[in-house]
């Protein structure tokens, strides 16, 4: 196997297991609404890290890449925006 298909494939593995990694835990976010144990500032730096993969596959043109952290992204957001709620409520 040529160096070019093993980096591939490794690439895809490690979309695989980033987008299985973020996904549980947003989806566990939304339907149990539960932050608690969550911490923000460990959550706030991997989203700012998919931000920037995101940023650099647009620039390598790597569209695996670009997919894997949009959607790492997007749970990034969307449990950052329930954690804000929940916080928010309890500190009020």
């Amino acid at each position: 196997m040529s160096t070019e298909i093993i980096t591939e494939i490794f690439g895809y593995l490690a979309s695989l297991c980033m987008i299985f990694g973020y996904l549980p835990q947003a989806v566990m976010t939304i339907r149990t609404r539960d932050t608690d144990g969550i911490a923000m500032p460990t959550f706030i730096m991997l989203g700012l890290g998919s931000v920037f993969f995101v940023i650099n596959g647009l620039l390598w043109g790597n569209i695996p890449l670009v997919i894997t952290n949009v959607i790492t992204t997007v749970c990034s957001v969307i449990i950052f925006v329930i954690k804000i709620k929940n916080d928010h409520r309890k500190s009020g």
